[in-house]
């Protein structure tokens, strides 16, 4: 046999069109040997047609790879079936949790997730949702408060269930489930001070949240008596290699320093790297405590200190809120805190 020989068209086997067209309703229509109402009545509403019927289309569609056109029938039923979500970087571990529970919550009621990635510039959130509103999708899930006046009023004008996630305001645009940034960074102050430690500073990134987190923590750390508290705020996105260098850079400015609040897990796991090559002892010489409750956190060397967010709680929350919306049913309580938890491990 040839393998590169041209495929031979028998009768079932529709050809495929000049000019990219794709195997149509038609086709697994003629397949089947049924008229097209009757194939589009089996792959859309399956107790209408007869057993026999439904199987000899389902081998067509199996047969042909054909898949069907959910645009269309989008457009009939004024849903998509789609919730679009939006996070500032898909690969930001601390936003993993929320996207697998609202994934796995939103499937079990027929409904599949869209991941967009508005990173840390408004401008580029704006344009994101410029182009996933014009989509119309049944929902949206954001992360974050913080949207520029353009943004908000596009989500307001569109009339489509918005929930906010990840943050806290009295004002959502919509629905909101989180926490307070700032209460969850002065829990922490207060853990380190109980610990014994003084002098306390801050590491984070630049972003909306991180700044409220410094912030948080800074105010709770002077109300308890420390007088200055060193903060460095890093350009986001921040991760292992920003960690390391900030504490470097910390270190610098404050020699003294004996206890640092990392604004993410992934900025601790660098300053202890740092720490640790510089002979420091941690907690003894230098604390270290992070934010996020990474799944490695626990299995650092010390184990490492930080804020829990039920991220899964998150997720699980925000799809009911899209579901109970779009299906027409009354959302009793639209904001909804999910607190946080501090988590006292080796490295304090």
């Amino acid at each position: 046999m040839n393998d590169d020989a041209p495929p031979v068209d028998t009768p079932s086997t529709p050809r495929r069109r000049r000019g990219g067209g794709g195997i149509t309703l038609n086709d697994v229509a003629r397949i089947a040997g049924v008229a097209p109402i009757t194939a589009s009545r089996a792959l859309n509403t399956p107790a209408q047609v007869s057993p026999q019927v439904l199987q000899r289309v389902r081998e067509a569609v199996q047969r042909t790879g054909y898949v069907p056109n959910l645009l269309a029938g989008a457009l009939a039923s004024r849903r998509s079936r789609l919730v679009a979500a939006v996070v500032p970087s898909i690969a930001a571990p601390v936003f993993l949790e929320t996207m697998q529970a609202l994934t796995e919550a939103l499937a079990a009621q027929g409904y599949q997730l869209m991941l967009g990635q508005g990173g840390y510039d408004g401008a580029r959130e704006d344009e994101l949702l410029e182009s996933i509103l014009g989509r119309r999708p049944d929902g949206l899930v954001l992360t974050g408060v913080m949207h520029s006046a353009q943004g908000r009023r596009r989500l307001l004008a569109s009339g489509l269930p918005v929930v906010e996630t990840w943050d806290f305001t009295s004002t959502p645009i919509d629905m909101l489930v989180g926490f307070s940034h700032e209460a969850a960074a002065a829990a922490m102050a207060d853990h380190l001070f109980e610990r014994g430690h003084r002098r306390l500073a801050v590491l984070g990134g630049d972003d909306a949240r991180a700044l409220r987190r410094q912030k948080g923590f800074i105010d709770r750390a002077r109300a308890l008596g420390c007088a200055a508290v060193p903060a460095l705020a890093l350009p986001a996105p921040t991760g292992v290699p920003e960690g390391r260098a900030g504490l470097s850079r910390l270190l610098e400015q404050a020699p003294d320093t004996r206890a640092v609040f990392c604004a993410s897990d992934a900025l601790a796991l660098g300053a202890l790297a740092e720490a640790q090559s510089r002979g420091l002892r941690v907690p003894t010489d230098l604390a270290l405590a992070g934010f996020g409750d990474m799944p490695f956190a626990a299995s650092l060397c010390p184990a490492l200190s930080t804020v829990r967010i039920d991220g899964t709680a998150i997720g699980r929350h925000a799809a009911r809120f899209i579901v109970e919306r779009v299906e027409g049913r009354e959302v009793g309580d639209k904001v909804i805190d999910v607190g946080f938890s501090v988590i006292q491990r080796d490295s304090t």
